[in-house]
């Protein structure tokens, strides 16, 4: 009745069931039983609810079996939670003779990770008949044996355990020669034997045949029958002897073929032929004696091929020794087999968890994973130990199972694959060892922030730029994987309270590509500062923020601009030079300005036309024109010149300034108008010799005399005038204008704001043009 089975085992196991709900169980296993031969399907309890766990559990954590050997005679439906047969058990099949037959496996459960140890034992049933060793057993017997003589024959086998194995022999036909004895001896063996009832009589009876029966306990019983053949001899009347009942020999299991194991050795009293005895084994039901060979003369034992200890331990043999008359005498020999270690031992996984993620906490299991050796003793004694390995350990969980855990932290970043080797070591002279490789994958956790390859960035863009033009690129990046290492760019406020970023930038987001999106203008500005954000696509993500400096390069886009002379007086003025000047007299001096920076405002000062070109020099950095050579009467009185101004930029751009000047003889020369020159102070140098000097100070109010058809002076100045009489060296100086000085106006003003402040300037500017140092202090 499997449910009064499954009710019995529920009730041995009730009091374990909390203990067992725990991760590891270690407490004793859950125990049921089933008779053998079972159908696939049959139900042998309800494993789910003896281990406390709920039908729902065994699907969402993904409930499994698992043996040792890898057979699954079992199966869970997880529907259920029935344990069922999952194939057609045969007792004899799995477990021989053996008292007790117990198939061990593990329920192992995930998320967490749990196993209940399980154990099923397998009854036996009848499903086995007695079998004799040979169909037919002839025994020659001398016709003068004794009354309560024994003949020793080998006994039927019985595959089946308990009760089902043989319990009784008889004869049949009964006859009244002979009774079969059975039992066992003092050492545990079972014997059959043939009893002699009554004296036999050759020449009465030359044979005797009739079957021996051997019947077992089962319901209904099995019997199996072998034939007796009774051959009456005459007079032989002593059997072989064998010197001990049993012979035990030992040999390692790597022996090579043709090792003596060990020699029987059996005698008879009786002389010539019915004393000489012969040796052959006796087949037993179930076992081999391929690997042995006797001598039939020796009684010598050898070995015929190598054998193992891990698949038979010890070997039994019936050895029967035979004289010539037909007397037999039989004995036992156990060779019992040395265990070499020849065995590795073995890692047989129930569990693994890869990838594992880098925010596990330490002490999680990664595998769970169990160890034995087919070898016996020390060669069957096993340790484990994982290799050089700082965060990853080996916990012992239950009897020959391990954990393999984690014990600090993990960093992907730093390592994000980790082969884990553990290895398994028996005992044995030397050792054997296994080692087991876990490959352990780290998977991503968003905890690095993205990182710039600099800490600012500097880019330069030329002025008058196309629109969207690429002046660069920033990059960072992320030492996570995946999705958290994706790296978007934007632009970004300096703080959240400001105003969104300068509407001329744009960020690539998926480059990081940097494009100026309009035309800038270095007169207008000069650098922009703009901050840019990197965010991962983590959850949430993460960001961090750069500083672009976006510097304007000057292009060469503004010509120079003359402010003296001005350009825009129509007639230009004219300067007045003495015709006794020397060489290197300061005529006037062009001042010029560019808007732009750097080498594009660099000028430089040529004189492209002149009346006399052999006249006049310009200085090429200072803009001042003076005179070559010394004037000649030769040299035309007026003189026309025009200086070229260029910048440095490539291309050079150039701007001209058109002057005259007055060669005069003195200032006698010059014709003024009524009341434009007011003296205010006259004085007398001493420093100069051969006559006075006329000091003085005034307005003068309209233009020169000469100076009609050249242009006039404009506004009214203060004038200093230094004269000596009797000389052609007079000078004429300006002091300085009237018009207060005026602040520069920004680089970039139009052509009519440059004419504007060419005006305002002109007074000051000639000024420092002809301003020459007076010969008489004032």
């Amino acid at each position: 009745n499997e449910g009064g089975v499954a009710r019995n085992i529920r009730k041995q196991v009730l009091c374990l069931s909390a203990f067992l709900s725990l991760p590891h169980a270690r407490a004793e296993p859950i125990r049921y039983s089933v008779a053998e031969e079972g159908e696939s399907g049959s139900v042998v309890a309800n494993v789910a609810e003896d281990a406390g766990l709920a039908p729902a559990q065994l699907s969402a954590r993904r409930a499994r079996l698992a043996s040792e050997d890898g057979r699954q005679h079992f199966r869970l439906d997880r529907g259920t939670g029935r344990l069922v047969v999952a194939e057609r058990l045969d007792r004899e099949e799995l477990c021989g003779q053996s008292a007790t037959c117990t198939l061990p496996f593990e329920l192992l459960l995930a998320n967490p990770l749990q196993f209940f140890r399980v154990e099923v034992a397998v009854e036996d049933i009848n499903d086995h008949s007695p079998a004799f060793p040979e169909e037919q057993v002839t025994f020659k017997i001398l016709e003068t044996s004794n009354p309560g003589s024994r003949f020793p024959l080998e006994g039927a086998r019985d595959l089946d355990v308990g009760s089902n194995s043989i319990q009784a022999y008889s004869i049949a036909p009964r006859n009244e020669y002979f009774s079969v004895s059975f039992g066992s001896r003092s050492e545990g063996d079972k014997y059959v034997e043939l009893v002699l009832e009554k004296p036999l009589d050759r020449e009465e009876e030359a044979e005797v045949g009739f079957s021996l029966i051997a019947v077992d306990g089962g319901s209904p019983p099995r019997s199996g029958t072998t034939q007796i053949r009774i051959v009456v001899l005459d007079v032989n009347d002593n059997a072989p002897v064998f010197t001990q009942k049993l012979y035990v020999g030992q040999v390692l299991e790597n022996a090579a073929e043709g090792s003596v194991v060990l020699s029987v050795v059996a005698t008879d009293r009786d002389a010539g032929p019915n004393g000489e005895v012969s040796y052959q084994f006796s087949q037993a039901v179930g076992q081999s004696h391929s690997s042995f060979a006797i001598d039939a003369v020796t009684g010598e034992i050898r070995l015929t091929k190598p054998l193992d200890f891990e698949a038979a331990e010890n070997h039994e043999l019936s050895v029967r020794a035979t004289d010539g008359g037909g007397l037999s005498a039989m004995c036992k020999v156990l060779v019992e087999v040395v265990d070499v270690n020849d065995n590795a031992p073995e890692v047989v996984v129930s569990s693994f968890s890869s990838p594992l993620p880098e925010n596990a906490l330490p002490g999680t299991v990664v595998a769970l994973f169990t160890v034995r050796d087919r070898d016996a003793g020390a060669n069957g004694k096993i340790s484990c130990a994982l290799e050089d390995q700082l965060l990853f350990s080996l916990r012992p969980a239950y009897k020959n199972y391990y954990e393999l855990v984690t014990v600090s932290t993990l960093d992907r970043e730093e390592t994000a694959r980790y082969t884990l080797a553990v290895t398994a070591a028996d005992a044995g002279s030397p050792p054997l060892t296994t080692t087991q490789t876990f490959t352990v994958d780290i998977s991503d956790v968003n905890d690095n922030v993205p990182v710039f390859n600099q800490t600012s960035y500097t880019m330069y863009v030329r002025e008058n730029n196309v629109p969207t033009v690429l002046v660069g690129a920033v990059s960072a990046s992320d030492a996570d994987e995946g999705p958290n290492a994706k790296v978007t760019y934007s632009l970004a406020p300096a703080h959240p309270a400001e105003r969104p970023p300068c509407s001329c930038i744009s960020v690539n987001s998926e480059n990081g590509q940097v494009f100026v999106l309009r035309p800038l203008d270095y007169e207008q500005v000069r650098q922009i500062e703009v901050l840019v954000s990197a965010s991962d696509a983590g959850t949430p993500p993460l960001s961090a923020n750069v500083t672009v400096r976006l510097v304007v390069v000057d292009e060469n886009d503004n010509a120079p601009l003359v402010l003296y002379p001005s350009q825009d007086s129509s007639p230009a003025s004219s300067e007045l030079v003495p015709k006794s000047s020397e060489a290197g007299y300061l005529v006037t001096k062009v001042v010029a300005v560019d808007a732009d920076s750097g080498q594009n405002s660099w000028l430089s000062y040529h004189l492209l036309r002149a009346t006399d070109p052999g006249l006049f020099a310009v200085g090429a950095q200072s803009g001042e024109v003076r005179l070559r050579r010394p004037v000649t009467e030769r040299d035309a009185v007026k003189q026309k010149l025009v200086v070229l101004v260029r910048d440095n930029g490539q291309p050079p751009l150039s701007a001209t300034a058109a002057l005259s000047a007055l060669l005069l003889n003195d200032f006698s020369d010059v014709h003024l108008p009524h009341s434009t020159f007011i003296a205010r102070k006259v004085c007398k140098s001493k420093e100069l010799k051969g006559g006075h000097v006329l000091y003085g100070t005034g307005n003068l109010q309209s233009g020169l005399a000469d100076a009609a058809a050249a242009g006039t002076l404009p506004h009214a100045y203060c004038y200093e005038i230094s004269l000596t009489t009797g000389s052609g060296n007079s000078e004429f100086k300006f002091l300085k204008p009237i018009l207060p000085s005026l602040p520069p106006q920004h680089s970039g003003m139009g052509r009519v704001r440059q004419r504007h402040v060419s005006a305002l300037f002109q007074p000051f500017l000639k000024c420092l043009a002809c301003g020459v140092r007076s010969r008489a202090p004032g």
